[in-house]
């Protein structure tokens, strides 16, 4: 029985499988909508979801499954203190494979060690997200055609973000992929991905605060939010908040096959006038998850 609690725990030809199949979902989906009859999927967030919880639930029901689940730790027994192994044990009972999000690191590993029944992790605090960095590989696959010789800029909270650290990973096991890793000097990337992935890797990056300057060079800008509440002082985010935000004025600089993704929800660091600029695709990737997670539970289930 496999799980995915980290984007790495796909090899390169398992993760090329997935997106494989992801594609063929894409173009029949008429082809797959019974293969999951009889089946139910888990969904144990305990935290705040929109668009993994329901991309998850409209993945199974998609391919005929059935859907269970809670949406907040307030709805389920964690609110009387039971423990996420004794939950996963009850709902290997219940479900056929489970999808959990969890506020702290490493729970999602906690309850695979437990389960009779596959694990997704759908995000554990500021640690993984596999099945965005799986949306945001199937998206800049059916985009740009690879997966290697790219310039990807991230812009925005790259200590905290969670879907940054996942994408970075998985990433760096392509060929030629160079990063421009754009934020305050207060959320760069955590000192051990800089120095066990990146440094130790031998990837090309660089840090910077300049996003214009990059522009050009760049196939990929991933944003992410600046997040008031990471400052110590609100002088030094209104000092830079606006460094960080996405324009039509910044977009001139960019070329014309290069594409802007975010893994959601948006506040103001993309202006709604980018929504129509063709190379805007955050909301196209927001569906593409939906055929990755269809593709990723038939993988797991041993259905494809």
């Amino acid at each position: 029985m496999k799980h995915l609690i980290s984007p790495l725990d796909l090899s390169v030809s398992e993760l090329e499988e997935v997106l494989n199949l992801g594609q063929e979902i894409l173009k029949n989906k008429a082809k797959y909508s019974d293969i999951c009859k009889g089946k139910k999927l888990a969904t144990l967030f305990y935290e705040p979801s929109t668009r993994t919880r329901l991309s998850f639930e409209a993945a199974m029901l998609n391919l005929g499954g059935k859907v269970l689940g809670f949406s907040s730790a307030d709805s389920s027994s964690a609110s009387k203190g039971e423990s996420v192994a004794d939950t996963i044990r009850v709902i290997s009972s219940y479900a056929d494979i489970c999808a959990m999000r969890h506020p702290k690191e490493g729970a999602p590993t906690v309850a695979a060690m437990h389960s009779k029944i596959p694990v997704i992790n759908a995000g554990d605090g500021g640690h993984n997200h596999p099945t965005q960095t799986l949306t945001d590989l199937f998206t800049i696959k059916q985009l740009k055609g690879r997966l290697d010789n790219l310039v990807i800029g991230m812009c925005g909270d790259l200590k905290f973000g969670r879907t940054v650290h996942s994408l970075i990973n998985a990433m760096v096991r392509y060929e030629n992929v160079r990063f421009i890793l754009v934020s305050p000097n207060e959320l760069r990337i955590p000192d051990y991905l800089r120095q066990e992935v990146l440094v130790a890797g031998n990837i090309n990056f660089i840090e910077t605060n300049e996003l214009e300057k990059y522009m050009p060079e760049l196939d990929i800008l991933y944003m992410t939010r600046v997040q008031r509440e990471r400052f110590f002082n609100e002088e030094d985010y209104i000092r830079l908040k606006d460094s960080f935000i996405l324009d039509a004025e910044k977009m001139k600089y960019a070329k014309e096959d290069m594409y802007v993704l975010h893994p959601l929800p948006r506040v103001n660091e993309i202006a709604a006038e980018v929504d129509n600029d063709p190379r805007a695709v955050y909301f196209k990737q927001a569906e593409f998850g939906v055929y990755v997670r269809m593709a990723l539970i038939m993988t797991l289930l041993g259905l494809s």
